[in-house]
């Protein structure tokens, strides 16, 4: 039977919107690993009472609840004691945890334990203990009532590290299937006009599931399968994933790759091409995304950020003439861009972009959202002129950089630098 999971985040700062709570995340994402569903999240800030009411309507809907922070030295830390009451769990001593936390402070820290890491060393009888490899804190498991339930700490270094290391073995045991998803990654096409072409499939789809969730500047497919092991969930999910690729086409640029700029760095690593950059509206932005994959400088060569008409004359050497006649922002610019600085970096292919991301008009009044994005390559120059509109000025940068990005896997893949009309 699927197990339902809740999951209780505790911590003042977390309601407060000081710190994000990713440990919600990342445990949601790992139950759904083991075919345990998380049915839901709860937020408490450190105090018993409130926490002592989330424990009780937790008790009543779900099997799994495992509890997140409030386990420190600190006054507020309550999280064990209150549990461990709300169960009717005494707290044990013990002495051997008590000389690990010392040992840590005296071994790691140059620094003798401050006296209040003694309650650390409490925990609820007959519990499993889980060791902190990351900090002082030990979690816990325990089983009451036909619930199981983990206490993990707060800190998402430690808690990843306990999770790993001690709750995940320990969960994989309560569950009798696992959940495999995998990510179908789209570009070029809306989330509207994907949906439509998928949705008679998606609603007959029992297991797997295929869902479709809409990023910022892209359309993610969600195939999940739950079955007895992983070799059982792959294989459902392969015919799923072949329908799809038979639908979609070519505006899928990959499955479970993180994103358009990791596709085009692996399609470049395998033509052994490099790259090249030069960007005006994005300001860096595409150069930003690609320097933040390691490995990058196997292909990617530098690029310009030419913001001002002046700089796209004396360093990419747009010629004079181009830039008079047609503006700054316009097929031309771009491609003499994209030329330029394939020229002077000596990059197999470069991409530009130039355009008017806002909130206003250009010098010449070209209006917000139109911009151009340019390719050069060993066989020519290609150009993508975009009507983005008055969007907010963060999603034009983000587009057109995709856009660059989709220009150059399309041309590195060998398929029409075209989108569909849809898009």
């Amino acid at each position: 039977m699927a197990r339902k999971a809740e999951i209780i985040a505790v911590g003042t700062e977390l309601l407060l919107g000081n710190i994000t709570n990713t440990n919600a995340r990342d445990l949601s994402q790992a139950l759904a690993g083991l075919g345990i569903g998380v049915y839901w999240h709860t937020v408490v800030g450190d105090n018993p009472e409130r926490l002592r009411d989330a424990l009780e309507t937790a008790s009543r809907r779900a099997d799994v609840i495992i509890t997140t922070g409030g386990l420190g030295p600190t006054y507020d830390d309550l999280t064990k004691e209150t549990v461990s009451e709300f169960f009717n769990k005494n707290l044990i001593f013990h002495p051997e945890i008590l000389e690990n936390i010392k040992q840590e402070f005296e071994r790691n820290r140059h620094m003798k334990m401050p006296e209040n890491n003694q309650q650390q060393a409490w925990l609820p009888e007959d519990c499993v203990i889980f060791d902190n490899p990351a900090g002082t804190a030990p979690g816990c498991a325990f089983k009451q009532n036909g619930i199981d339930i983990l206490m993990l700490p707060g800190p998402p270094f430690e808690m990843r590290a306990m999770l790993n290391n001690y709750a995940l073995p320990y969960l994989r045991k309560l569950s009798d299937s696992v959940i495999l998803s995998c990510d179908i990654m789209t570009f070029g096409m809306g989330e509207s006009a994907i949906e439509l072409l998928l949705r008679e499939d998606m609603r007959s789809m029992k297991n797997p599931t295929l869902a479709t969730y809409a990023k910022p500047s892209e359309v993610r497919l969600r195939a999940t399968a739950r079955a007895e092991n992983l070799q059982q969930a792959r294989e459902m999910l392969n015919p799923v994933i072949e329908s799809v690729r038979a639908k979609l086409g070519d505006i899928i640029y990959g499955v479970d790759i993180e994103n358009l700029e990791r596709a085009c760095v692996e399609l470049l690593k395998s033509k052994n091409f490099t790259l090249a950059t030069a960007e005006s509206c994005t300001g860096g932005r595409i150069a930003e995304r690609l320097t933040a994959i390691p490995g990058v400088s196997a292909v990617y060569k530098g690029g310009v950020v030419s913001y001002w008409t002046e700089i796209k004359r004396k360093i990419l050497n747009i010629p004079e003439e181009i830039l008079n006649t047609h503006g700054a922002v316009s097929e031309r610019t771009a491609r003499a861009m994209a030329r330029g600085a394939r020229e002077i970096t000596g990059a197999d292919c470069a991409v530009s972009v130039t355009g008017v991301a806002g909130p206003d008009p250009d010098e010449r009044g070209v209006p917000v959202g139109i911009v151009y994005v340019g390719l050069a390559t060993p066989d020519g120059v290609y150009c993508r002129a975009l009507r983005l509109g008055k969007r907010p000025r963060d999603l034009i940068r983000d587009l057109s950089a995709n856009h660059a990005f989709d220009l150059l896997r399309r041309y590195l893949s060998g398929i029409s630098p075209d989108l569909p009309e849809n898009a």
